[in-house]
């Protein structure tokens, strides 16, 4: 099975774009996850739409707004009170885990296959086949 994170952006208004997705595939959907991890001191957040892989070929796409929603523990994030919301109007919980940031790995693949294990190794993806 292939698993790839495909990444859509940041985060800024491409989230809108991940939205849509996991609205038109909900009988595909599999996940919702928020990692979260510290830029510069500052708290951020990638959201993860996981869905089920293809039954040809055996692709499992993780789209990805990387590390654009800064986070906040004194107000509100109104693109975290979005993400929720979809979740839950789509009946799935959200999962949330603290990850290192891509700025600690010399390369975005590096980080992805990175953030693979830790959802395989965490059963949230199917194991290495």
């Amino acid at each position: 099975m292939i698993q790839r994170f495909i990444e859509l952006g940041q985060g800024y208004s491409d989230i809108y774009e991940l939205f849509e997705i996991a609205k038109h595939n909900t009988h595909r959907l599999q996940h919702f996850i928020m990692l979260r991890t510290v830029i510069d001191n500052q708290p951020k957040a990638s959201f993860v739409v996981v869905l089920h892989p293809t039954t040809e070929g055996k692709f499992q796409p993780l789209y990805v707004c990387r590390e654009g929603i800064t986070l906040s523990e004194t107000k509100a994030n109104k693109r975290v009170e979005l993400f929720e919301q979809l979740a839950n109007s789509l009946d799935k919980n959200i999962i949330v885990l603290d990850v290192k940031p891509s700025t600690m790995f010399s390369e975005t693949e590096l980080y992805y296959q990175h953030l693979i294990g830790i959802l395989r190794m965490n059963r949230y993806i199917s194991p290495l086949q």
